[in-house]
C-alpha cells in the first residue's frame, strides 16, 4: 500500500466524527489534500444550505490531508495538532462541497524543520467550492507537529 493510501486510511479510522457526517478524503499527496461532503438533510441548517459546522469539519479534514500528504511517512512518527483555525463564509453552500487544501510551506522545508528541530508549525489554507466551482468559504488551519520520541 502506498504511503498516501496508508495515511488516508489512518485519518479515516482515527477521526470518526468526519466520517460520521460523511466527509470523504478523495486526494492526499505531497501538494494538497481534497475532501468532499455531499449535501443532504443531515448536514443542512435551517435554510437548507450546508451547515457551518459541517463545512468546518470538511475544511479541517482537507487541511489534515494536506498536512499528512506534506509530511508523508514522517507523519507516522509524529503528533499533529490543529492549534487554531479560522473560517470565512463567503456564499451559501446549496450543493455538494469540495474542500481543496494546500500547505503554506514546501515539503522540503517542513521535513527539514521536523528533522532538525523535532517540530514544525505551518498554516494550511482551504478553499470550499460548490458543484459550479463557486467559492463558498475559505479557511486557514495552523498545524503544530511534534516528532515522537
Amino acid at each position: 500500500m502506498e504511503i498516501y493510501d496508508m495515511i488516508r486510511q489512518h485519518m479515516t479510522d482515527n477521526v470518526p466524527f468526519a466520517g460520521y457526517i460523511g466527509v470523504e478524503l478523495v486526494e492526499l499527496n505531497g501538494e494538497r489534500g481534497v475532501a468532499r461532503l455531499s449535501k443532504r438533510p443531515e448536514v443542512e441548517n435551517h435554510i437548507q444550505t450546508m451547515h457551518a459546522g459541517a463545512m468546518f469539519t470538511l475544511g479541517e479534514a482537507a487541511s489534515g490531508a494536506a498536512m499528512g500528504g506534506l509530511l508523508g511517512d514522517q507523519l507516522l512518527a509524529a503528533r499533529p495538532v490543529a492549534a487554531n483555525a479560522s473560517i470565512q463564509y463567503i456564499k451559501t453552500a446549496k450543493t455538494d462541497l469540495t474542500a481543496i487544501a494546500k500547505a503554506g510551506v514546501t515539503q522540503e522545508a517542513a521535513l527539514a524543520a521536523l528533522n532538525d528541530d523535532g517540530k514544525v508549525v505551518f498554516d494550511v489554507t482551504v478553499d470550499f467550492l460548490d458543484t459550479d466551482e463557486n467559492k463558498c468559504a475559505e479557511m486557514t488551519v495552523a498545524w503544530h507537529i511534534k516528532k515522537l520520541g
